[in-house]
C-alpha cells in the first residue's frame, strides 16, 4: 500500500471504531441528570452503560465469525442498521429498564463497526506494521473521547439526553454510507471459513488453545477495564465530589483523552526500536504505579482534583501503549480467522469492563476511591498476567 492508501485506509477505520467511543461517551454528561429523569439510582443509571459493553462483548462473538464466513462488509452495514435503529428507541425510552435493554441492543450494533476494523486491519497488515497501524487508529479514534462529552455537553444545551440518542442514530447513517462506499472487501471468498455454528464453535475452541492469545484477552480485558472503571466513575467523581459542570467536566475528560492520542503516536515511535511484547509489559508496569498512587491520593484527598487527575490521565496514556500491541501480539498468530479473533479479543475487552464499570458506583456518592481501586486492581492483575503469559511463549520461540 502506498501511503496515501494506508491514511485513507486508517481514517475510514478508524471513522468506524469511533462508533464504539461516541456511543458510550457522548451522554456521560447527562449520566446525573439523567438519573432524576428516570427517577433510578447512579448505580441503575450506570448499568445503562454496562449494557452496551455487554452488547459489544457478545455482539463481537456473533459477528466476528460471519464476517469470516460472508466477507466484511455486509456484517458491518447490518450492525450499524442495528445501532441506528436502536438509538432511536433510546431516545424514545419510557423507564431505566428499556433504556438498559436497548442500549445492550445497541452495543451489539457497534460491535459490527469494531470487529470489522480489526479484522480489516489483520487481512492488510501483521506483526510491527499491525501494531504501528493500531496505533495510528487510536489518533483517529482517539477524537472521539475528545469531541463525544463536549458534543454531548452541546446537545444537552439545546436539548436532552434523548436528543443525544437521536444526534447518535445520525452519526450511525453517515457511517453506513461510509461503509458501503469508501471501504472495499478485504476477504476475498477463496479466504473466506465455512459458515454455521459447528464451525464457528470449533474454530472458537482453536483459538482459546492458545495460550499466548488468551493471555493478550485477559491483559486486553482488564487494561480496557480500566479505562471503562474511569468513564463510568469520573462524571460522578469530578461533578459531584468535585463541583465541576457539565462543560468543564467535557474539557477534563478531553484532556485526558488528547493524552491518550499523544501516547499512541509515541507508540508509532516505540515500534521502530521495541518489540510490542516489551513495550506492553513496560507500559502496564507504570500503569501499575500510577493505579497504586490513584488509590493513595483518593483515599487521603492528597493533591486535591489534581491528585485524582494526574494518574489517571497517566493510566489512560499507557493504555494506548497496550491496547494496539497486545492486539498485534494476539492477532498476528491467527490470519486465518481475523474475524474471530478480533471478536475474542474485544468480547474480552468490554466483557470484563462491563463486569468493572458498575463497582465504580459502590460506596459514597461523588467518592473517587470505589473508582480508584477497581482501576488499580486491574492494572496490577494485567501486569503480573503479561508477564506469565509471554515468558513462557519466549521459552517456546527459543
Amino acid at each position: 500500500m502506498t501511503t496515501a492508501q494506508r491514511w485513507r485506509a486508517v481514517l475510514v477505520l478508524g471513522s468506524l471504531i469511533a462508533l464504539g467511543p461516541l456511543s458510550i461517551d457522548m451522554y456521560l454528561p447527562a449520566l446525573p441528570a439523567l438519573t432524576g429523569d428516570l427517577d433510578a439510582s447512579a448505580s441503575a443509571v450506570q448499568l445503562t452503560l454496562t449494557g452496551t459493553l455487554v452488547g459489544l462483548a457478545l455482539g463481537q462473538l456473533l459477528i466476528g465469525p460471519l464476517s469470516d464466513a460472508y466477507g466484511r462488509k455486509r456484517p458491518l452495514v447490518a450492525g450499524i442498521a442495528l445501532h441506528v435503529v436502536t438509538s432511536v428507541l433510546c431516545a424514545l425510552a419510557p423507564s431505566i429498564t428499556v433504556l438498559g435493554a436497548l442500549r445492550v441492543l445497541q452495543g451489539v450494533g457497534v460491535a459490527a463497526a469494531s470487529v470489522v476494523a480489526m479484522a480489516v486491519v489483520r487481512d492488510l497488515f501483521s506483526g510491527s506494521a499491525a501494531a504501528a497501524v493500531l496505533s495510528r487508529l487510536i489518533l483517529v479514534m482517539g477524537l472521539a473521547p475528545v469531541l463525544a462529552p463536549s458534543l454531548g455537553g452541546a446537545v444537552l444545551e439545546v436539548g436532552s439526553w434523548r436528543t443525544v440518542f437521536l444526534v447518535l442514530a445520525c452519526f450511525g447513517l453517515g457511517l453506513m454510507a461510509v461503509a458501503v462506499f469508501a471501504l472495499r472487501e478485504t476477504l476475498p471468498p477463496q479466504r473466506r471459513v465455512a459458515a454455521g455454528l459447528r464451525p464457528t464453535l470449533r474454530g472458537y475452541r482453536e483459538l482459546l488453545r492458545d495460550r499466548t492469545l488468551v493471555g493478550m484477552m485477559l491483559v486486553a480485558g482488564l487494561t480496557m477495564a480500566a479505562v471503562f472503571a474511569y468513564v463510568s466513575g469520573s462524571p460522578f467523581v469530578l461533578q459531584q465530589g468535585f463541583g465541576l459542570d457539565e462543560r468543564t467536566f467535557a474539557l477534563v475528560f478531553g484532556a485526558g483523552a488528547v493524552g491518550l492520542v499523544a501516547a499512541s503516536q509515541v507508540n508509532v515511535v516505540l515500534l521502530g526500536r521495541f518489540a510490542p511484547e516489551r513495550i506492553l509489559t513496560a507500559a502496564l508496569t507504570a500503569g501499575a504505579v500510577a493505579g497504586l498512587v490513584l488509590v493513595v491520593t483518593a483515599l487521603t484527598g492528597l493533591g486535591g482534583i489534581y491528585g485524582i487527575l494526574l494518574p489517571l490521565w497517566v493510566v489512560l496514556a499507557v493504555v494506548a501503549l497496550c491496547g494496539p500491541n497486545a492486539a498485534a501480539v494476539a492477532l498476528s498468530r491467527h490470519g486465518e480467522r481475523a474475524g474471530a479473533a478480533a471478536a475474542l479479543l474485544g468480547s474480552a475487552q468490554f466483557g470484563v469492563g462491563a463486569a468493572v464499570a458498575p463497582l465504580t458506583g459502590l460506596g459514597t456518592p461523588g467518592s473517587a476511591v470505589p473508582m480508584a481501586l477497581a482501576i488499580a486492581g486491574t492494572l496490577l492483575t494485567a501486569s503480573v498476567l503479561v508477564r506469565l503469559t509471554l515468558r513462557p511463549a519466549r521459552a517456546t520461540a527459543a
